[in-house]
This record gives structure tokens, C-alpha cells and sequence, in this order.
């Protein structure tokens, strides 16, 4: 409802939860100062128990950002961030996001503009991209535009 999905039911199915992001049209629903300056969205439902849990038990979208400065790997365990704690009202360790061994886990969520229909543009790589690409061309059949 915070957003215009123009995609078939069963393409959210494939991607999500998991590692993607995927960016539509944003609703007169969502809070203008949720990203005042564009008409776009991301939505992103992660494969991780503790924060699909903390999204359940709130009644409307939660705004997260990654717990890292901008273009910096991201961090999988609150500790790897901790600098950045003086500056944040609240912590909660929910455990690791990830294999903290694996540096495919640091690339941070695969970022997908699917608010043109029947195409799409990859904002950021991250994690998912080959899968994603593969899901979206040739089970789908959108086409992709340069970012």
C-alpha cells in the first residue's frame, strides 16, 4: 500500500525476502518525508527471523538504513559498527546477518528500479545480481536499462 507494484505477484515471490531491494513508484500513502525529494521507493523484506519479526510487530513501514557510513562494506554484527553507536537512539542485536566469513555478504542488497513497466535498472549490484538478472530477463522477460 506504500507503493505502486506493476509486477506480477509471483516475480515479488522470487526475489523476496531475500538480499534485493526493489524500487517502485512510491503511494500518496507513505509519509512525505520519507525521501521528500523523489517519487520512488525501495522495498525490502529481509530473509533474517529477528528484523522480519521487528516488521511484523510495527502497524507501518519501518525506514532502515545499513548500519555503516555510505560506500563502506556493510557490517553483518552490531560490534563491526560501533563506532557509529554515539550517534544512534537505539541498538538491538538481533545476531549476524550474514556469513561474517563470506565478503559476498558485505556487498550490501542488490538495488532493483522496477517503477518503469516492463523494464528494469540495477541502481547498486550487491549481493544478488547475477540471480537477479537471471529472474528478471529471462523468467520475465523485462529489459534492462543502464542506470
Amino acid at each position: 500500500r506504500f507503493c505502486h507494484v506493476d509486477v506480477p505477484d509471483e516475480l515479488l515471490q522470487d526475489l523476496l525476502p531475500g538480499p534485493v531491494t526493489l524500487v517502485f513508484k512510491r503511494s500518496e500513502e507513505l509519509n512525505k518525508d520519507l525521501n521528500p525529494f523523489t517519487s520512488l521507493v525501495g522495498v525490502r523484506i529481509p530473509d533474517h527471523p529477528f528484523v522480519r519479526e521487528l516488521a511484523r510487530a510495527c502497524s507501518g513501514p519501518l525506514a532502515l538504513t545499513s548500519a555503516n557510513i555510505s560506500c563502506q562494506a556493510s557490517t553483518l554484527t552490531v560490534s563491526e559498527f560501533q563506532d557509529l553507536w554515539p550517534q544512534l537512539s537505539l541498538v538491538i542485536d538481533g545476531g549476524p546477518i550474514g556469513d561474517v566469513q563470506s565478503p559476498e555478504c558485505r556487498l550490501g542488497s542488490t538495488v532493483v528500479d522496477l517503477s518503469v513497466s516492463g523494464r528494469f535498472t540495477i541502481l547498486r549490484p550487491g549481493c544478488a545480481l547475477t540471480s537477479t538478472v537471471e529472474i528478471l530477463q529471462e523468467k520475465y522477460g523485462l529489459i534492462p536499462e543502464s542506470s
